[in-house]
């Protein structure tokens, strides 16, 4: 199944790219998550198209826990108007003039998915610390 209609030029291929930069996740890494019939290249490959399929645009929402419309709908250069606009005294009625409109669930998903990496993290600082100390007291015992 393809998406076939892309009418406002999205290139999903390089928002793949970058939701997958922005979670830190490697293209060998979302290679190993999408199957074995997967590799580093052809992830490189999918980042390249300008439209990829419904079934693995699915897999790959699924995986960086992102929404499929993230992909399917974020638009750089609106983006950027948006962010060109913010620097000067109409810049919030040039974003309201631009349609610029956020859907709070996904935004709510996407801080979610952020505490949830800073809470794990936080888990793996305190276990190293704990691991220090067990390695100062063996140390010491000799």
């Amino acid at each position: 199944m393809t998406n076939t209609a892309n009418p406002k030029n999205i290139h999903q291929g390089r928002n793949v790219k970058r939701f997958r930069e922005m979670m830190g996740l490697k293209q060998d890494a979302l290679a190993y998550q999408l199957g074995a019939d997967w590799n580093q290249q052809k992830v490189s490959l999918l980042e390249q198209k300008e439209t990829i399929e419904t079934d693995i645009l699915k897999q790959v929402s699924a995986i960086l826990k992102v929404p499929i419309e993230a992909f399917e709908n974020f638009d750089e250069e609106q983006a950027v108007n948006i962010i060109a606009n913010t620097f000067n005294e109409r810049s919030f009625e040039n974003a309201f003039a631009n349609n610029c409109t956020f859907n709070i669930n996904s935004i709510d998903e996407i801080k979610k998915l952020h505490e949830e990496k800073i809470s794990l993290f936080e888990r793996m600082l305190k276990e190293k610390e704990e691991m220090m100390t067990r390695l100062e007291r063996l140390i010491g015992g000799r």
